[in-house]
């Protein structure tokens, strides 16, 4: 199965806690603090593997976590840091904000990589507290949290050449023929729901990949039938083949197809409709179809626009076709650049919340403190020992917390709580 979008969710490692620790050698009396920092905890890496095509991994697992950092130790030893995790993605994988749709990375080629979510920061220990007033803390800081974000993943096709038109024009038949590859063929509408890729090779000994895109309606641009899922995979070839069904078995005017798959493509990025494009005017072979040929290449005679008359049932005009697009590919200069997927599209930059923010509420008579830097601090503290609690008690005050409380009515003895931890106030 072809899987093109995914929606998951990633939580980086957190950062290993400080640790405290005192030097206990023989001959050092009255050893200083000697805790060691936590390790940072690990990223969240995407990297491209040449050999994936699908999202489907991503389909069946939506949460990611990497490893925490580990606890700083005794003697000064750094805690290790988190190992990272990378999650490997095919060739074309873009990957947005889920809540802004921005762009975090356009991952293009075999190699590139991107770290979407950042591990936290460790923890200092004790031996970055001690001063001339406090010679041994009993306390040190907790590691910080990793970045948490929901991300979607697209997949858009790598191929140098692009099939489009409507539904039922015959590109799936086309690419059988031209390749190895084995779409779904039927006489009915989006017979195409996914993308199918082969390798075309000339006569000549010229190669490229073609791609039979899902078939296009009006209204696309706004999301209408396959839309989104169809643009999406036009955008990176170099090439179009545009797939016109001559004989017009369905009613339908070929010049008529011709505009408004054009107009689709323009309204939805004005770069798509600069592409090189090629004309194949398919099912010549039937009776009106060769009448209705003449009629079309005249109306594109003043375009610039190929046209090749082709019958893709009995491969009429097929070698005469790709040998030509073999030319043009050669030709052809790749309009997309990694930083240019579309000239208004913003870059997405992942902002912590303020790293001291914090609110203050009251129900039932317990005043509730909460916020990360506050979740660290109490998780720093070391209630058995005052040192601790001073530094507990400054960093509050500093930081505005106890300002908030007073001014919510907070008198000596009433209870406050910071995340699982109650205790009572005094000024």
């Amino acid at each position: 199965m072809f899987v093109d979008k995914a929606k998951i969710n990633l939580k980086a490692g957190k950062g290993g806690d400080g640790a405290v620790a005192f030097r206990r050698e023989i001959y050092v009396p009255a050893g200083g603090p000697s805790g060691g920092d936590g390790g940072k905890g690990g990223d969240i890496i995407f990297e491209v593997d040449e050999g994936m095509r699908t999202l489907m991994d991503f389909r069946y697992k939506k949460h990611y976590v990497a490893s925490n950092g580990e606890d700083g130790k005794k003697k000064n030893m750094y805690g290790k840091d988190g190992e990272d995790l990378v999650l490997k993605v095919p060739p074309g994988t873009i990957v947005r904000e889920e809540k802004t749709g921005l762009l975090i990375a356009d991952l293009v080629k075999g190699g590139d990589k991107k770290i979407v979510a950042k591990g936290g920061k460790g923890g200092k220990g004790n031996v970055h507290f001690k001063s001339s007033t406090r010679q041994a803390p009993g306390f040190a800081i907790a590691g910080e949290y990793g970045d948490e974000i929901t991300v979607v993943l697209e997949l858009k096709l790598i191929a140098d050449v692009g099939l489009i038109g409507f539904p039922n024009v015959g590109k799936s038949t086309i690419l059988s023929v031209v390749t190895s590859a084995n779409p779904k063929i039927g006489n009915y509408h989006f017979t195409t729901i996914t993308p199918n890729l082969g390798v075309v090779k000339t006569k000549y000994g010229d190669s490229f990949v073609l791609a039979d895109i899902p078939g296009l309606i009006e209204g696309a641009h706004e999301g209408t039938g396959l839309g989104h899922e169809f643009l999406r995979h036009v955008e990176r070839t170099k090439l179009l083949i545009h797939v016109i069904d001559v004989a017009a078995l369905e009613d339908r005017d070929p010049m008529e197809d011709f505009n408004k798959i054009n107009e689709e493509l323009k309204l939805y990025s004005p770069q798509l409709s600069k592409k090189p494009q090629i004309v194949a005017a398919n099912k010549v072979d039937i009776p009106q179809g060769e009448e209705n040929f003449k009629s079309f290449k005249e109306q594109l005679k003043n375009t610039g626009v190929e046209v090749f008359p082709i019958s893709a049932a009995t491969n009429r005009g097929l070698e005469e076709l790709f040998t030509y697009v073999s030319k043009k590919l050669k030709e052809a200069e790749e309009t997309y650049r990694e930083e240019e997927i579309n000239e208004e599209e913003k870059i997405y930059k992942y902002e912590k919340e303020d790293k001291f923010q914090f609110t203050v509420g009251k129900e039932d008579g317990i005043f509730i403190i909460e916020g990360k830097f506050v979740e660290r601090l109490i998780h720093s503290t070391n209630f058995d020992s005052m040192e601790s609690l001073s530094y507990f008690q400054k960093v509050l005050r500093k930081r505005g917390v106890i300002d908030e409380l007073k001014t919510l009515g907070i008198k000596d003895g009433d209870t406050v709580k910071i995340d699982d931890v109650e205790f009572e106030y005094y000024d």
